[in-house]
């Protein structure tokens, strides 16, 4: 098997996105027309990891980083709510740290099942559609694939977290308002951030000596081989 440099450095990157992003979203925050929950400011950034993971070294390779993200996603959400299911000692300041960190961290079952099926949908979509149009290009035009496969991922992701997490609890205009605000800011910024993918891609490849085409690859998601 061959090694790599980098490819360690971009798995834990990738998870720590993934992460941190997932305890920022339990505030929503605005910034002028936008409304969207804290984790959409770095969340993006999981979206580019994947990018970059599938156009140097294939979909196989970004398929074990997808299912490392998503069982330490799963181990991170449990982690919060059996804390969060613990009891606090009596005093004071105990019973308020337990109430703020249950406000803030607690385990929502609903959004916890959302955060993980949207993620596991988005970015497996993210890394199929990425893997299919560099065999279909010949390795042109990496933007297109970049970006293309972003508005699939990005928009499945979204969709499905704000479905199964709030539908029959927001009412749907504000369903569609959020989504709109979350897909535009994560799309705006996969291609504001495409010269500095441009950049670090073209470094890999040559720091790795690889740039996998994905044309005998069997694309099943459970299929860690």
């Amino acid at each position: 098997m061959k090694n790599y440099r980098y490819l360690d450095l971009i798995t834990a990157a990738f998870v720590a996105v993934l992460i941190v992003s997932n305890i920022a979203s339990t505030k929503v925050v605005q910034a002028g027309p936008f409304t969207f929950d804290g984790g959409t400011l770095l969340f993006p950034l999981a979206y580019i990891f994947g990018d970059l993971l599938t156009e140097v070294y294939g979909y196989k390779k970004s398929r074990r980083v997808i299912w490392t993200g998503f069982f330490l996603l799963l181990l991170s959400t449990l982690t919060l709510g059996l804390v969060s299911a613990l009891p606090a000692p009596p005093d004071e300041f105990s019973q308020g740290s337990a109430a703020s960190f249950n406000a803030l961290l607690g385990l929502v079952p609903r959004i916890a099942l959302a955060s993980l099926l949207a993620y596991w949908v988005g970015e497996f979509a993210n890394s199929y559609v990425l893997a299919r149009l560099k065999v279909a290009t010949q390795g042109r035009w990496l933007a297109l694939r970049t970006i293309g496969s972003t508005l699939v991922g990005q928009g499945l992701d979204t969709a499905i977290f704000l479905l199964v997490a709030f539908y029959g609890v927001w009412e749907n205009a504000l369903l569609w308002t959020v989504f709109v605000s979350n897909y535009v800011f994560k799309v705006g910024l996969e291609v504001l951030l495409t010269p500095i993918t441009y950049a670090v891609v073209g470094f890999l490849k040559r720091a790795e000596n690889e740039d996998y085409y994905d044309r005998d690859t069997r694309f099943n998601p459970f299929s860690l081989g």
